[in-house]
């Protein structure tokens, strides 16, 4: 059993392919992405979480509600192309019984596809949605982004309120991209063991979108799991500072994420001074300290693959997952270690949380 806990194919889809299935063969080797169904099998992948994004920068009130449902069918539509490879699963009994198909779960990212309304919320939960991630990559008016100014150091009331109907719907509270002070806050109020679907350790890396440690005891405390994660920027200190100083440059020429004179600049900035490389034994650093300080029962694999960054040396598409478990093998894990890794841990969470949630709905 290999588990993921995010993929951004559904995302790629929609700025590759403009969300048509039929402009991609997934049964075959897809150039401009990460992730298709032969390397998916050929990485031992059993389950992943398919993430809903769209991005807060495009997306804000209504317009983000309606973009995400979007992408809720686009990932029902893929499940539905390739019946023999994929099926739905919206409860940890689901994902075991996927058989040979790769169990299809959703997860949300980013409190702004809510719009405010816990109905929305509940809605997307009746759908299949099995997490939600609280923020992205900017403040939502209830809870502070780890990349966007803080406002209110952690929850508003309303937050607070998100975090318990979720505890209600069985829904799994993702802690990845927000602050600190929120990720402190969420594990205090929460009923339910919560994640982080995409993240890596600060520790390590220091970057704002990773897991401080006194928070990676807590998750301990909540028995919830951090999902490590390969995106260079998170894993490789050299990766990192060269995209906070690339950051730097564009707030100096007053650019910003987005505008099509940002992509230029990164361009510029690379041609100038390529970014350093990520590599597998970085990845591994970051697991073996979220084991460290967390426990093994707390660690687990969230690769965040898309369909544009490279990735790490080792880890370039998702056929790569075999490479990281033979380098935690070599590195003394056992098989039931691994096993925790690879998805025991968050099938447990999965099912903590339904214990939690009120059958009645």
């Amino acid at each position: 059993m290999l588990i993921d806990g995010h993929n951004d194919l559904a995302w790629a889809m929609r700025q590759e392919y403009d969300a048509d299935l039929d402009a991609v063969d997934l049964t075959a080797m897809a150039p401009r992405l990460h992730t298709d169904l032969k390397r998916l099998e050929a990485g031992g992948v059993t389950g992943q979480f398919w993430s809903v994004y769209v991005p807060p920068q495009q997306f804000t009130g209504p317009s983000a509600v309606s973009a995400t449902l979007e992408q809720i069918d686009l990932v029902r539509r893929l499940v539905a192309r390739y019946p023999d490879r994929l099926v739905l699963a919206t409860t940890a009994d689901e994902v075991e019984r996927a058989g040979d198909r790769i169990a299809s779960l959703l997860g949300m990212e980013g409190g702004h596809c809510i719009d405010g309304s816990l109905a929305v919320l509940r809605m997307m939960r009746a759908l299949g949605v099995r997490y939600l991630t609280l923020t992205h990559n900017k403040n939502v008016s209830w809870a502070d982004s780890a990349t966007d100014d803080p406002v209110l150091y952690g929850l508003s009331e309303f937050g607070e309120d998100v975090v318990r109907e979720m505890n209600r719907l069985g829904m799994l509270v993702d802690l990845s991209h927000v602050s600190a002070d929120v990720m402190r806050h969420a594990l205090r109020v929460t009923a339910a063991p919560a994640i982080f679907s995409h993240s890596s350790a600060r520790a390590i890396c220091d970057h704002p979108r990773n897991v401080p440690d006194d928070v990676l005891a807590m998750l301990a405390k909540n028995d919830g799991v951090c999902m490590v994660t390969f995106l260079p920027a998170f894993v490789s200190p050299a990766v990192a500072r060269w995209h906070a100083e690339a950051k730097a440059e564009a707030r100096r020429r007053g650019v910003q994420k987005g505008e099509l004179a940002y992509d230029a600049l990164m361009m510029e900035l690379t041609e100038q001074s390529p970014p350093p490389v990520a590599t597998l034994s970085d990845v591994v650093a970051h697991v073996e300290h979220v084991r460290a300080v967390a426990g093994i029962d707390h660690v687990g694999i969230g690769g965040d693959y898309m369909g544009a960054e490279a990735m790490p040396e080792g880890l370039e598409d998702v056929s790569g997952y075999p490479r990281l478990f033979a380098a935690l093998a070599d590195r003394g894990w056992s098989r039931a270690d691994l096993a925790k890794l690879a998805g025991e841990n968050i099938i447990r969470v999965l099912r903590a949380a339904e214990d939690v949630a009120d059958p009645a709905g």
